[in-house]
């Protein structure tokens, strides 16, 4: 299971399953689920029993851990796993997880 710390240590291919791990291990320790549960990606965090409240909490802990910005817009328009790993590897991570230039 990889950290947030060694993330970029991991090859770029491996780098985006590690991150919905990591965004995962994060929503399921909010909600009180085992480790062995499954968090839903597609399942609105709110439909999953999140209040506002704790969204906000956990986006100041995500953004703490991941040293970077998230959006709150992201975390309440478009409110699930899935996207929100596809927002932080496409707009807010993008040098972790873009092929450098040749």
């Amino acid at each position: 299971m990889a950290d947030s710390d060694d993330i970029h240590l991991l090859p770029r291919s491996e780098r985006r399953e590690a991150l919905a791990e990591i965004l995962s291990r994060e929503f399921k320790a909010c909600l009180l689920m085992t480790e062995e549960e499954e968090f839903p990606p597609e399942e609105n965090f709110f439909d999953l029993g999140l209040t506002s409240l704790r969204v906000m909490e956990l986006k100041q802990r995500l953004e703490s851990l991941l040293s970077c910005e998230i959006s709150s817009n992201v975390l309440f328009n478009s409110p699930n796993l899935a996207r929100l790993t596809d927002h932080l590897a496409t707009d807010v991570l993008p040098g972790l997880f873009d092929e450098p230039a040749r």
